[in-house]
């Protein structure tokens, strides 16, 4: 392969960037990519969305290069990608909404934990290749395979941090709790990516709470803002318990389970709240899953209108009394996971 003088401004040149310089994908950089999976290099991997080129497993290894990963990464990548692009997922309307919702994936199983994906301190931030490269590596498939390109297909209003990377292991050897895995049907020796379609974190500081009830109410409070996607309609929501409030919940007894049926009980807003914001219509209120009686203010209307929507990780370190909300999109979109092979 024959560089330009400055391969580095040749890409930038190109709509084939995220805004970040990219590793220069030589043949001998995709061939290196591709002693990271026994997959056949020739093997379609699946369409992505809303233009639908095909994306073959060299094809996702040019971009796991581009990214910065290393070949032990691409596992991990090629099911990332699959999940993202399953129908139920919906990657060609979070593609194009003027939301910012971005694919946060989360990884669990021995794997990730193999190959350096943080879950514990700074998990959501800088500073650990696997994350950053392994989330980077899907949104520059997003962004040349499926058209995402700003102003073009991307009609966000303001994108996110997040649609830059967004990926992380959970934090499974400081939960008390089975991991999201075996939640979602799989065993715990599974290596298996979810994808799940949210906004940025939005964190819940509580430093004082030495019992579960002030301490869900916070949560619940900070899942329940009249701004989010969540309080109108059926969306999913990821919510990342960190270690300290944890133990705070599973110290009193409770098991993952109990947490979810009590922040589905717990966060929500009356009618008469969700009235005073801009996004009421009464349409997106009969059209719930649930009973609202439209005449009575006092009525409560859960932030959650169903429990399988609330996806609950144990990630962050300690220490840090913090945990993180991640509101849903539109409802359209439906978490996907996927197992793979190391």
């Amino acid at each position: 392969m024959s560089l330009p003088d400055d391969e580095f401004e040749f890409f930038f040149d190109k709509p084939w960037s995220d805004g970040l310089p990219v590793v220069i994908p030589t043949e001998e950089r995709i061939e290196h990519m591709l002693t990271g999976t026994r997959r056949n290099p020739e093997e379609a991997v699946g369409n992505v969305p809303p233009i639908d080129e095909t994306a073959t497993v060299r094809t996702v290894a040019a971009h796991a290069v581009m990214a910065g990963c290393k070949p032990e990464y691409m596992p991990v990548v090629l099911a990332g990608l699959e999940a993202v692009v399953e129908d139920q997922f919906s990657m060609g309307g979070i593609q194009g909404t003027m939301h910012s919702v971005a694919p946060l994936m989360i990884v669990n199983g021995p794997y990730a934990r193999e190959i350096g994906l943080q879950g514990g301190s700074g998990c959501f931030g800088p500073g650990f290749r696997a994350n950053a490269t392994i989330g980077r590596s899907i949104r520059l498939l997003l962004h040349n395979l499926g058209g995402g390109i700003p102003n073009i297909c991307s009609m966000s209003t303001f994108s996110q941090p997040c649609r830059f990377t967004f990926c992380i292991r959970e934090n499974e050897e400081e939960s008390p709790w089975e991991p999201l895995s075996v939640t979602r049907g799989f065993h715990a020796e599974e290596n298996v990516v979810t994808a799940v379609a949210v906004e940025n974190p939005k964190l819940m500081f509580d430093d004082t709470s030495r019992e579960p009830e002030s301490l869900l109410i916070g949560i619940a409070d900070t899942m329940a803002h009249l701004g989010a996607m969540n309080a109108l309609r059926r969306s999913d929501m990821a919510v990342a318990i960190s270690p300290e409030h944890t133990t705070t919940l599973s110290g009193a007894g409770l098991a993952k389970a109990d947490v979810q049926d009590r922040l589905c009980k717990m966060a929500g807003r009356t009618l008469g709240e969700l009235k005073r914001g801009g996004g009421y219509h009464e349409d997106r209120i009969k059209n719930l899953p649930i009973d609202v009686d439209l005449n009575d203010d006092n009525a409560f209307v859960p932030t959650i209108k169903n429990s399988s929507d609330l996806i609950i990780i144990v990630a962050g370190g300690v220490p840090g009394p913090i945990s993180a909300i991640m509101s849903g999109w539109t409802g359209a979109s439906r978490p996907v996971s996927k197992a793979f092979e190391a």
